[in-house]
């Protein structure tokens, strides 16, 4: 039992050892500067001005963003599963190749956002502005859920959230 405790303390001070987040990485977002490949895991971001920031790879799961601005913000390759971005502005955002998985978009808006690549199973995209979202496909939606209110690109459907 010694030797597993030993072995245990070991792994927790090896430099690289996983961390929940960093809130050095964090507070640096949140006085709005980009911070790519950060982990933002948990991050409270929500009702800040972000514009332009740029958070390309980083790990954002779990972050609220919920009333946040960050148009022309960059989430290429981010990891947002199980994110909050309720009621966000996100004009013009990238979101290529992002996870999305499970993500709360309720009522957020994506106009002139790119959603190529992006993973959106599960996500929720309630009352969601995409209509004028850019790369989003029917294979993408399909794994997703919103409602009558949720505004898509010509041509393209959600199921309904059950």
């Amino acid at each position: 039992m010694t030797r597993i405790i030993a072995l245990l303390a070991m792994l927790a001070l090896m430099p690289g050892a996983a961390a929940a987040q960093d809130a050095g990485q964090i507070a640096r977002v949140q006085a709005g500067q980009s911070c790519p490949g950060c982990n933002l895991f948990q991050a409270e971001l929500a009702y800040l001005d972000l514009p332009g920031i740029d958070v390309s790879g980083a790990r954002l799961r779990q972050a609220n963003l919920a009333l946040v601005t960050m148009n022309h913000a960059r989430f290429d390759d981010a990891n947002l599963s199980i994110a909050n971005l309720f009621g966000g502005r996100f004009t013009g955002a990238s979101f290529r190749n992002a996870d999305l998985t499970r993500a709360n978009l309720v009522g957020a808006y994506f106009g002139s956002a790119d959603f190529s690549g992006a993973t959106l199973n599960g996500a929720t995209l309630s009352g969601a502005e995409m209509a004028s979202a850019r790369g989003l496909t029917q294979a993408q939606l399909s794994s997703a859920c919103g409602d009558a209110s949720t505004r898509l690109p010509a041509g393209l459907t959600v199921p309904s959230c059950g």
